[in-house]
């Protein structure tokens, strides 16, 4: 397991909070599309550190995943989210403020829902349940 999301039996994964934190700073505390959008050189740096926060997640979201039954809803959930998290990553930053706001809000986005897979798998939920 990678030191970014080692878990402390404790705590739980230190940094799933921190990433959660890095995201919210673009989305608000509503994930509003009116939440106020950072400045560019604001917005290049938390762009860069939701890429690498997403880099360090995707594998460990997959691992987990592929502990689950393979007829598995939160596997099959799981693993749709790191692909769509592995494809907001290809997606280049943008040309213009607008472009760039909204593709690094985008990634905010898969960062939360990474840190909700990465939380529920190990979790038990019912049969027939999606967390």
């Amino acid at each position: 397991m990678s030191t970014a999301v080692r878990q402390d039996h404790d705590t739980g994964p230190a940094s799933i909070e921190a990433m959660r934190e890095t995201a919210a700073l673009l989305l608000g505390p509503d994930d509003g599309p009116d939440a106020p959008p950072p400045v560019a050189a604001e917005l290049d740096a938390l762009a860069a550190m939701l890429r690498g926060h997403l880099a360090l997640l995707i594998p460990e979201v997959e691992v987990k995943a592929g502990r689950l039954p393979r007829d598995s809803v939160r596997r099959y959930c799981a693993l749709a989210c790191v692909e769509e998290a592995n494809r907001k990553l290809r997606v280049g930053d943008g040309c213009t403020p607008a472009v760039r706001v909204a593709v690094a809000r985008k990634l905010a986005r898969c960062l939360n829902a990474l840190c909700r897979h990465y939380e529920v798998l190990d979790s038990q939920v019912p049969a027939g349940e999606q967390p």
